[in-house]
């Protein structure tokens, strides 16, 4: 069953999910088709309320109208959030109505993977509806989980803002990274090829060891990891890590990660601008991943993909320049980079 939800924080459409019998109980969010379908994923995650799921969904939808207009993608920006279910139930059946949900949006939300779902996740979404990607890859074709993709932009990314804002490459760099999940861990691999000194931290003992035993990476709790004695922070977890106490304890002067929504409040970004620590805003050092699915979703070709990942570093040079130039904060840059795009796109449609 999908009902209409009414919220507070501004958005196109917002839809309530519901489906008891399938264990589904999130929302999805249509924050802007100005430039296009919304596009983003679906996130399942242990949401102790729907409330809480719905304000992460609300500020992800926003994210996503900012990373694929910055990325230059003919797409608005949505997403889905589930609240994982208590104990067991028939995952199929969820995504299967969670399809349901998503078909009868009728091409106005196109969804993918993102934080606790999975390619086998979209097969399954793919039974009940065309609007979704990030399915299995195709003989020749695009496809598969996009993290590679997303991780390659976070490294360009961060490459391109060392030699910026800390004039040096990163070999010899020293890397804090939160979080070695697909995203994290693959930059951990990309960091240790570049010859970066790697501290890491994740909530998975079992997988942060695996990965600190591969490339000699130095391990440390996840509540120390933003305060470690490096010269990166790379949060590749979920959002909100930056805030009052850990950019108060922070000791790495740049900051550029994987994670979405890393400000815990906008007046963040301010603070580390008065320390003196450059951040790379999130949604365009991530936006590989979305690069790729939408892609796979227009039937375009992996050397175009590749070409638009490639284009992230030159991106956050282009921010990082005029922020600098303006005395502003990268964040506020981009922000306002992409309402521009944006508001182009609504004039469009007017």
């Amino acid at each position: 069953m999908v009902v209409a939800y009414s919220g507070r924080v501004p958005a196109e459409q917002v839809v309530r999910l519901e489906d008891r019998s399938a264990g589904l109980d999130g929302v999805i969010v249509i924050h802007s088709t100005a430039l296009g379908p919304a596009a983003g994923g679906c996130r399942l995650w242990h949401y102790p309320s729907f409330d809480q799921a719905a304000e992460d969904a609300f500020r992800l939808a926003e994210g996503m109208s900012y990373k694929n207009a910055m990325a230059g993608l003919p797409f608005g920006g949505g997403k889905a959030v589930l609240r994982h279910p208590v104990g067991d139930f028939d995952r199929s059946a969820l995504f299967r109505a969670f399809g349901r949900a998503v078909a009868e949006l009728g091409g106005r939300y196109v969804t993918a993977e993102d934080v606790g779902t999975r390619v086998s996740d979209m097969q399954d979404v793919a039974g009940a509806t065309q609007h979704v990607t990030g399915l299995e890859a195709k003989p020749g074709g695009l496809g598969g989980n996009p993290s590679p993709r997303t991780a390659k932009g976070v490294f360009d990314a961060m490459k391109s803002a060392a030699s910026f804002a800390l004039e040096t490459d990163l070999r010899g760099l020293r890397v804090a990274v939160q979080g070695i999940g697909n995203v994290g861990g693959e930059l951990c691999r990309l960091l240790a090829d570049a010859g970066a000194e790697l501290t890491i931290a994740d909530v998975s003992p079992a997988r942060r060891d695996r990965v600190a035993t591969i490339l000699g990476a130095r391990v440390v709790d996840v509540d120390d990891i933003a305060a470690a004695d490096v010269d990166v922070f790379a949060p590749c977890a979920l959002g909100g890590v930056l805030d009052e106490r850990s950019v108060g304890a922070m000791k790495a002067k740049l900051v550029c990660g994987g994670a979405n929504n890393q400000l815990a409040t906008p007046d963040v970004a301010d603070m580390l601008l008065d320390r003196g620590i450059t951040y790379v805003p999130d949604y365009v050092a991530n936006a590989g991943g979305i690069i790729s699915v939408t892609a796979e979703y227009l039937d375009e070709s992996a050397a175009l993909v590749d070409m638009r990942v490639a284009q992230i570093g030159p991106r956050v040079a282009t921010i990082l320049d005029e922020a600098r130039r303006r005395r502003l904060s990268p964040a506020v840059v981009a922000d306002r980079m992409a309402e521009r795009l944006i508001a182009q796109g609504v004039r469009r449609v007017a």
